[in-house]
């Protein structure tokens, strides 16, 4: 499927999920079905290896920064098991305490993270963790990362009703003061027990759904970061090395690289990124475009964010997008924080 025609479809499923339609298909009903069974078979042969919960990661990080006199910054995570880091052992695995590891260093304070994520959590449980979220108006997060989608599809939920349940919870979050920023669909056709046809399928299904999600998201003012495949082509040429051992759920090395992807746009939302990088590069394919558009492109390519930019222009509202320079795997990094009392 072209940008073009991806762009399409995904302003279709934003645009019902916005005026309250609900039939608008991503590939048709059969398809996606098969497309489900084909998962759901994969991860009952493959599926005995992952820990049956996610580690609790929650706690604050960086407490050596708190002689600075800053209070730390709250982060919260909402979505499912990719955002609660299932299919790891250690909670310095999961996203939640890398992302707070590494906000930590970049803002040079504590940061406060509390995790809300359900594992096997579809987008209408966002109200839910939403509530829970803004419990304490005295509490409010100062940013938040929902990752969320792949079950959306596993389940077949609508998509217009998967997109409308993800921008109410970013619609709730920005009115209440917090940033966010959205880890969109990941790539479902890169789960390895997954066959032809069907992979070219759930790649398909996968990136319509991402894309309808960025236009919804950008829409509620926030903003977006592509998991795509989590990974870029680091999960297709090491699929063993990033995949955890149920072949389904990310491994410690690819939750560290699917976070280290969203992390710049976790700290640009913040203020916390240099000026220089808040500028589009034309070098890098950077720029401004009508936000189906940048949500289509975003959608074929794994750590591209999209962020809202012009509120309207010819062919609707505009978007800026763009591709964050990030560490892969291996790559040397700062030593994480630790958490204190976790």
């Amino acid at each position: 499927m072209t940008s073009m025609s991806r762009a399409r479809v995904a302003r279709r499923i934003a645009a019902g999920a916005a005026y309250g339609g609900g039939g608008i298909g991503l590939a048709g009903a059969a398809a996606v079905g098969l497309v489900l069974a084909e998962v759901q078979l994969a991860k009952r042969v493959v599926g005995n290896g992952t820990a049956p919960h996610a580690p609790s990661a929650e706690g604050l990080y960086g407490s050596g920064y708190a002689a600075g006199g800053d209070p730390p910054l709250r982060l919260l995570l909402l979505g499912d098991s990719t955002a609660a880091g299932q299919g790891v052992r250690r909670a310095g695995q999961t996203p939640g305490a890398l992302l707070a590891s590494g906000l930590a260093a970049v803002a040079e304070r504590p940061v406060e993270l509390r995790n809300v994520a359900l594992p096997g959590a579809t987008s209408d449980d966002l109200e839910r963790q939403v509530a829970l979220a803004l419990a304490d108006s005295r509490r409010v997060p100062d940013v938040c990362v929902i990752m969320v989608g792949a079950n959306d599809v596993t389940h077949r939920m609508p998509p217009t009703r998967s997109v409308r349940c993800l921008a109410t919870a970013v619609r709730r979050l920005r009115t209440a003061g917090a940033e966010v920023v959205v880890g969109t669909c990941p790539d479902l056709g890169t789960i390895e027990p997954v066959q032809q046809p069907l992979r070219w399928l759930a790649r398909r299904v996968s990136r319509q759904l991402a894309a309808a999600q960025t236009i919804g998201v950008v829409e509620q003012g926030g903003r977006t970061v592509s998991l795509g495949d989590l990974l870029g082509p680091e999960f297709a040429a090491n699929p063993r090395e990033l995949f955890g051992p149920d072949s389904y759920h990310p491994s410690a090395e690819g939750y560290a690289t699917a976070a280290m992807a969203v992390l710049p746009t976790v700290c640009a939302t913040l203020g916390l990124w240099p000026a220089e990088e808040e500028r589009p590069d034309v070098s890098r394919r950077e720029g401004f475009l009508p936000v189906a558009r940048a949500a289509a492109e975003a959608a074929s390519e794994a750590g591209t964010e999209v962020a809202a930019a012009m509120p309207s222009g010819p062919r609707g509202p505009w978007a800026l997008l763009k591709r964050r320079r990030r560490r892969r795997v291996g790559e040397t990094e700062p030593s994480p924080t630790s958490p204190s009392g976790v």
